[in-house]
């Protein structure tokens, strides 16, 4: 954690910089030109957030630090814990202030008061996804016109027109239109996707418009208890709120394609067919989650729901609007499919590893794959048994430990290397089979 920044041209910064399975203090004098690198991704954002400057379009480390460099001159001079605290009530007072030009002062209670100006705020952001469908109605009729599908919701990224949404939502659409908030249609175009995090991007037509894209908070520091608010279009109900609280943390849902979706926010706040794709705030007005899914067997609102984390959502985002698609980090290997590597090393062993890229992280690591001896026999390598302190027994378990991190971090392995347990670590490149 980030003790204390000191003010001038160099700070004495202490870190306890976390890794699953790896931790280490850096304590010395640094400019920080030269050592903000050496942050973690989470000190970071907490330095990015304390200093009030936007960071959505950064998925990349690299990136963090040098929007930190480029702005160092807004970071206060020390950061601690109170700082949250002080700058939560400081915001308080001023919603609170906004909301009391928006309604009679005596007609509601300070906290109706926040809540009426964080809806006012955020509604903006807040689009109506229609997905559409091609149909001929009948033969005299060549061209295909297009009919409502489904609908959902969504979101605005950025001024550029970009609007998060479900999958799920636009799956089997050939176009979409999307409704502002003022009633105002356009026509949409995907710009990518992706299924197993049952996420979309759109495009909005059109010249320049006034979007007010949705202010974007990080996941990982969510408590269980806090509250959190929900906008979107449940029943095609147009700019509808609920407010709930952080439900629970780290749950595992099975999405769209089949494969399961982890570390997704659990929350109360009624979440009901139609809020798919819809943001989920906190208490600040930033988003913290994509609506997804409920659990419920009526199809209503149960009082549990479940939405992607805004971490989640930055980094696949950030990739779909530069190239269309996702480029997941790979470790650079091939694996044994499960049932295959039970039967050599036993049920819940450990992930085999089948096979190193050349030129890989994995490969710069020292990591083996399988191999033939002088007698032509197959040798095993390397069994991944861990990613930092988390235990992995199947291919999924690994793939789903990887995607934690980011391009160009190092990931911390224990492989079982004949009786030997050893540590590596593994910068992850972009997987080459994408």
């Amino acid at each position: 954690m980030l003790a204390r920044l000191l003010g001038g041209s160099t700070r004495l910064c202490t870190v306890q910089q976390s890794i699953p399975g790896c931790t280490r203090s850096l304590s010395a004098l640094v400019t920080p030109v030269a050592d903000y690198g050496s942050l973690a991704v989470s000190q970071l954002q907490k330095l990015l957030e304390a200093a009030a400057i936007d960071y959505r379009d950064c998925f990349e480390k690299k990136e963090l630090v040098q929007r930190l460099q480029e702005n160092e001159h807004k970071l206060p001079d020390y950061l601690k814990g109170d700082l949250a605290s002080a700058q939560h009530d400081m915001n308080r007072q001023q919603l609170a202030g906004r909301a009391a030009s928006l309604v009679p002062a005596d007609s509601l209670f300070l906290d109706e008061q926040y809540v009426v100006s964080l809806f006012q705020a955020n509604r903006p952001s807040v689009v109506h996804v229609t997905s559409l469908a091609e149909a001929r109605p009948g033969a005299l009729h060549m061209d295909p016109i297009h009919i409502p599908q489904g609908r959902g919701s969504g979101f605005l990224w950025d001024s550029a027109g970009h609007v998060v949404t479900n999958f799920h939502v636009i799956q089997r659409a050939s176009a979409a239109k999307v409704t502002l908030y003022n009633n105002e249609t356009y026509n949409a175009v995907l710009r990518g996707a992706e299924p197993d995090k049952d996420l979309a991007v759109l495009k909005i037509e059109g010249g320049p418009l006034p979007f007010r894209p949705v202010s974007v908070g990080s996941s990982h520091s969510l408590q269980v208890g806090q509250k959190v608010f929900a906008i979107g279009n449940p029943f095609g109900l147009d700019q509808s709120m609920a407010a709930g609280i952080v439900s629970g943390l780290g749950r595992e849902v099975r999405g769209i394609t089949g494969r399961t979706i982890r570390d997704v926010v659990q929350t109360d706040a009624a979440i009901n067919p139609g809020n798919s794709g819809g943001p989920l705030l906190d208490s600040k007005g930033r988003l913290i989650g994509v609506n997804t899914m409920i659990y419920s067997p009526s199809g209503a609102s149960s009082g549990v729901g479940f939405a992607i984390p805004s971490d989640t959502v930055r980094r696949v985002v950030n990739q779909l609007i530069r190239y269309g698609r996702v480029i997941r980090p790979g470790l650079g290997v091939t694996c044994l499919p499960d049932q295959t590597a039970a039967g050599i090393v036993g049920p819940k062993a450990g992930v085999i590893i089948a096979e190193v890229i050349p030129g890989s992280g994995a490969a710069q690591a020292g990591l083996r794959g399988l191999r033939k001896d002088a007698q032509g026999n197959i040798v095993i390598g390397d069994v991944v048994v861990a990613v930092g302190a988390e235990h992995v027994s199947s291919v999924e378990d690994l793939v789903a430990a990887v995607e934690r991190f980011n391009l160009g971090d190092l990931v911390p392995l224990t492989v079982k290397r004949g009786n030997q347990s050893v540590r590596k670590c593994v910068r992850l490149l972009k997987d080459i089979n994408g």
